[in-house]
């Protein structure tokens, strides 16, 4: 802990204060109502707990720091160059400008010292909760008798609009059921909103609420930087549950006009108001000016993080002497992933789920990839997603493989960014594809900040059958594909499913959706056609009924490959190329030359199979092509009715071929 006195600390609190103002003035755009409201507490945590090293940002055991309401990011961005990071004064001065290191909401691998994408209120609660999931299972996994190498704190603070969002209700009883200790969030207890006071929407008692869940809850004047340090030092001693420190603050605090009122949290204050603030509260007039003595407080609490991270870099040199563990950590930190995976791929020979192959291939990674853990939204039964053998994540047991995220879609998608951006851990979550619309918003997330999670979606089409329309995704993969950086995968048979799971581990820049069937699908023979490692190509010719340029192309996905296949050989008297296209997003990255081998441009008839959306579809058939899709909701029955009812059949399908 650093020697910083306490008039230090107040004074550090009002410089961030007062470059909050100035760059949001400067701007004439952003939120100085948080920034001022919690730069108490932020002087306090950074200049007296944080352990930090600005010349070793990505060090493995630093503490984390999350700024759940993201709006606020001038208080970041005003701590990140006080303490010494690589963001200058001229960045600050750039806030919200192109080009610049200063966003308006942070963005995780945009600005050094940033641990996470911001902004949609509640996500950074939940990916703080992934933090300190990510923390204490690695420290099961990698901490002995002789060697401490993960032993961190996560930190977050969050508002009242945090709070209100229904994704911190799942990710908090989730922290709370496993006592994730090391897990402190400051709530910033403003009783404002851009409407108005709270008192409005909001008037539960948040404390009592978060108590329920399991916390240690402890309440503290927000300006009263005693009080905030031993509330953090009573915070670090409580054991057996993460703990929410209720920050009583005023949103805007120091100005004369402005404080306490909800003017103040969207909109800047004015050169008026910034003058009066910075005389009320000692500083200089001048923008964005620092006074020395505060440089030198960050760097002294900077110069304590970098003993510690220089200490553990001679614990980890001793503790990697060991060839065993060194191979150990560099496959979690480094996310390894062996070359020779396919070989350990099990075989199939007779039909199966590809939601069962699916299972099947994760325990064999789950035997070759000791970084790799995960889980569902309580269904792993139905999604085939439990690594068997491997023991469950418990309320302080924190070495098991198998993660049980509740009925908690939108929060499991949360914490598993939350995860993945700690590092040391490749995560995958399960759901039923329908249900990826309450996760929608982390996964977006996930796709804009190139965090590479898995998601397994089963139960892909109307072939769920008797559950009916609500079980039933239609316009899903289209909603998918649509995300920049989203790569979706349907692949048409058990084979092509464990190549799905190899090409979703190669994807380090972004999430992958695996897609899979809840029915029964054949082994495709694979002597006759190319091998299923084809899928990394995102599409090619499983088979042709002639030679030379086809007369007509079906493309399809998924369980409609196999229809196609069967269409096209009940169809002799013309030649018909069968295209399995499991990613549209694959076959993209491939070359305009194979490309156009696929998909020769002088064959115009084509059609599109895909049990969903035809929505997106006309890239690839254009205006000569038909399709074999579903652009209405699903309905209850055994799923070969549904077949027939929706024209799913080689009859239905070869009527509309020879049509064309």
């Amino acid at each position: 802990m650093a020697k910083i006195s306490e008039e230090m600390v107040k004074v550090a609190g009002n410089v961030i204060r007062g470059l909050s103002m100035d760059g949001v003035q400067a701007a004439n755009s952003g939120h100085p109502g948080l920034p001022m409201g919690m730069a108490d507490v932020a002087a306090t945590l950074w200049l007296r707990h944080l352990k930090f090293d600005p010349k070793a940002p990505k060090w493995e055991d630093r503490d984390r720091f999350v700024l759940s309401g993201g709006h606020g990011s001038m208080l970041l961005y005003s701590l990140l160059h006080l303490a010494g990071f690589a963001l200058p004064l001229e960045e600050l001065k750039r806030f919200r400008q192109m080009g610049s290191k200063t966003p308006g909401h942070p963005e995780a691998g945009f600005t050094v010292g940033v641990e996470t994408t911001t902004g949609p209120l509640g996500q950074g609660v939940g990916n703080g909760v992934g933090f300190a999931l990510a923390e204490r299972m690695l420290a099961a996994r990698l901490n002995g008798a002789d060697r401490n190498l993960v032993d961190h704190y996560t930190y977050v603070f969050c508002g009242d609009g945090d709070m209100m969002e229904g994704i911190t209700h799942e990710a908090a009883a989730f922290a709370g059921h496993l006592k994730l200790e090391k897990l402190i969030v400051f709530y910033d207890a403003n009783k404002i909103t851009i409407e108005g006071s709270t008192d409005v929407a909001h008037t539960e008692d948040v404390g009592k609420r978060y108590k329920a869940y399991g916390w240690n809850v402890l309440d503290v004047d927000g300006h009263d930087t005693v009080a905030i340090d031993k509330a953090i030092k009573k915070a670090k001693r409580l054991k057996g549950a993460p703990t929410l420190i209720v920050c009583r603050t005023v949103i805007g605090k120091g100005s004369p006009n402005k404080a306490g009122k909800s003017v103040v949290h969207g909109e800047p204050l004015g050169a008026d108001e910034v003058a009066k603030t910075k005389e009320a509260l000692g500083l200089s007039p001048e923008a964005f000016h620092v006074p020395e003595a505060v440089y030198e407080a960050f760097a002294v609490a900077a110069a304590g993080g970098r003993r510690s991270a220089n200490k553990w870099k001679r614990a980890f040199k001793e503790a990697t002497a060991d060839e065993a563990f060194a191979k150990l950590w560099k496959a979690h930190f480094e996310d390894v992933i062996p070359e020779d995976l396919a070989a350990a791929m099990p075989v199939f020979t007779k039909p199966t789920a590809t939601r069962a192959a699916s299972g099947m291939v994760i325990n064999a990674l789950a035997k070759a990839l000791p970084q790799f853990v995960g889980g569902s939204a309580d269904l792993a039964p139905s999604t085939k997603t439990w690594i068997d053998g491997a023991e469950a994540v418990l309320p302080g047991q924190y070495g098991g493989k198998n993660l049980h995220f509740g009925v908690r879609e939108h929060g499991m998608g949360s914490v598993m960014n939350g995860m993945i951006l700690h590092g040391g851990l490749r995560v995958y979550g399960a759901t039923f594809f329908v249900f990826c619309d309450y996760m929608r918003p982390t996964v977006r997330l996930a796709a804009l900040s190139h965090i590479p999670a898995i998601y397994v979606f089963t139960h892909d089409s109307f072939y769920v059958g008797e559950d009916g329309p609500t079980h039933e995704p239609v316009e899903h993969i289209a909603s998918l594909r649509c995300i920049p950086n989203m790569t979706v995968i349907r692949p048409a048979d058990p084979t092509e499913t464990a190549a799905a799971w190899i090409a979703a581990l190669k994807n380090k820049k972004g999430p992958t959706a695996i897609l899979l069937t809840r029915q029964n699908l054949d082994v495709i023979d694979r002597t006759l056609t190319l091998p299923a490692q084809s899928l990394e190509k995102g599409a090619y010719t499983l088979m042709q009924t002639g030679a030379g340029t086809p007369e007509l192309i079906m493309i399809a996905t998924g369980s409609e490959v196999q229809l196609a296949t069967a269409a096209a050989k009940a169809m002799p008297e013309t030649n018909i190329r069968v295209v399995s296209m499991p990613s549209w997003e694959l076959f993209e990255a491939q070359s305009p030359e194979y490309k156009d081998a696929i998909l020769p441009p002088s064959c115009t008839k084509r059609m599109a199979l895909e049990a969903g959306s035809s929505f997106g579809w006309e890239r690839y058939i254009g205006k000569d092509g038909a399709t074999v899709t579903l652009d209405r909701f699903g309905a209850s029955a055994p799923y070969k009715d549904l077949e027939t009812a929706f024209g799913f059949t080689v009859a239905s399908v070869c009527e509309k071929a020879r049509k064309m």
